[in-house]
């Protein structure tokens, strides 16, 4: 397995240093807009290379792919460049990795009601075409999407005979703080990519509503607001729906009646995220500013901290997870969580990364380790549900970060 990783941010670093450690693979070529930073994760490993790339450009990423004989793309950028990473794959005949899907665009007239092009459509559009080449395209393998939905495909084959909803539910209790220890906003992820799924209308699935759009549909954003315990220390903490692609990708594999995905921003970052929305600066479209062109949500984000340089500063866990609801197998209610939790402290530790880039990016390389064993096989575009769960979550254990399942109250 020759592996392309473009991005070298926060959990393309990560991505690095996780797969340092394992023998599955050949070569890593570190890929990045950003020579410096892939030189930096290309340093992990004497396997690696690094070289510069413009992620935009599919027949660049597709001349990459063959002047290294590729046979895995794995991006680990902002999901803006997923259909470019996508057809300079396929196009090299490549295999393809990422941790979000292709963006969506609301509905033209009644976005907070019916769905428009959702997240992914334009990524299954293609799937007969990966299918015929025998080429396959697992998307949305992070952490969310991806474990959760690792974990909606065992909570289907070996907890619940019958699923009402699968409802995702993150949460953290991270704190990120100054030179002088005092608390400050610096989000623990990319700022282009929250602004989007959080600004973007929240996507709901109802199986009684599938007459419609297939049973998606949208809502108002942060809309439903619950509070929901999280494990481990972490306690109880508000979600709110958040547009991700787990409601997109769960329903076309697992049998349920809903899927939900909500989570936990808090109150700053909701008001945070309202006022940049309110003065236009979550807007992509690129505005002229003393003779330059900018984009003003790109500005945001080059203003605040880079998620990858706060984990020294950052103290406290993450949880990502998935609350299944329905039947269990002995014909009884069910109501269980299955859950990831990552302290800061140990990513930081054991690998020198923060915990939300180090909990992302662990997955793909397990999804990739599992591809290249053969133990995971297929061939068009499909999710992590598509595949049997078991030998992941018992890597996920071997990687020294274990899962775990609470009962709650049905």
């Amino acid at each position: 397995m020759r592996i392309l990783l473009v991005g070298a941010g926060g959990v393309g670093g990560a991505f690095a240093a996780i797969a340092a450690r394992r023998d599955f693979f050949e070569s890593i070529v570190v890929a990045d807009h950003d020579a410096a930073r892939a030189d930096r994760a290309a340093a992990a490993d004497a396997r690696f290379t690094a070289t510069r790339i413009d992620a935009s450009d599919a027949r660049a990423v597709a001349a990459l792919c063959r002047e290294h004989a590729i046979t895995h793309v794995m991006n680990a950028v902002d999901p803006v460049f997923d259909m470019s990473l996508f057809a300079g794959a396929f196009e090299a005949g490549a295999d393809y990795l990422d941790m979000a899907m292709s963006l969506s665009r609301p509905h033209p007239e009644t976005p907070y009601e019916r769905v428009g092009v959702k997240l992914g459509d334009e990524q299954f559009a293609c799937a007969p075409e990966w299918e015929r080449s025998g080429r396959l395209a697992l998307v949305g393998i992070g952490v969310e999407p991806g474990l959760s939905d690792v974990f909606a495909r065992y909570a289907a084959d070996h907890l619940f005979s019958r699923i009402e909803e699968l409802g995702t539910r993150d949460g953290a209790n991270l704190v990120v703080t100054d030179a002088d220890g005092r608390e400050i906003f610096a989000p623990s992820f990319s700022m282009w990519t929250t602004i989007e799924e959080c600004l973007n209308p929240p996507v709901v699935y109802e199986r009684a509503r599938s007459d419609v759009d297939g049973g998606w549909f949208t809502t108002e954003p942060f809309s439903e607001p619950e509070v929901f315990d999280f494990p481990e220390g972490i306690g109880p903490v508000e979600c709110v729906n958040v547009e991700h692609e787990e409601v997109l990708l769960m329903p076309r594999w697992i049998d349920c009646e809903r899927a939900t995905f909500k989570y936990g921003l808090g109150e700053e970052m909701i008001t945070i995220l309202r006022v940049l929305h309110t003065l236009g600066l979550d807007s992509t479209e690129t505005v002229r500013v003393k003779g330059v062109e900018v984009a003003p949500r790109d500005v945001v984000a080059a203003c605040l901290p880079d998620p990858a340089t706060i984990g020294p500063r950052m103290t406290g866990r993450t949880c990502a997870g998935l609350w299944v609801t329905g039947t269990g197998k002995d014909g009884a209610p069910r109501s269980s969580y299955l859950y990831h939790v990552v302290d800061n402290e140990w990513s930081m530790r054991e690998y020198g990364h923060q915990c939300v880039v180090w909990q992302t990016a662990v997955n793909p390389v397990i999804a990739l380790e599992l591809l290249a064993r053969g133990t995971w096989s297929g061939a068009g575009v499909l999710g992590p549900e598509a595949f049997d769960a078991v030998p992941f979550l018992d890597l996920l254990t071997e990687y020294g970060s274990p899962w775990g399942i609470r009962e709650l109250t049905p």
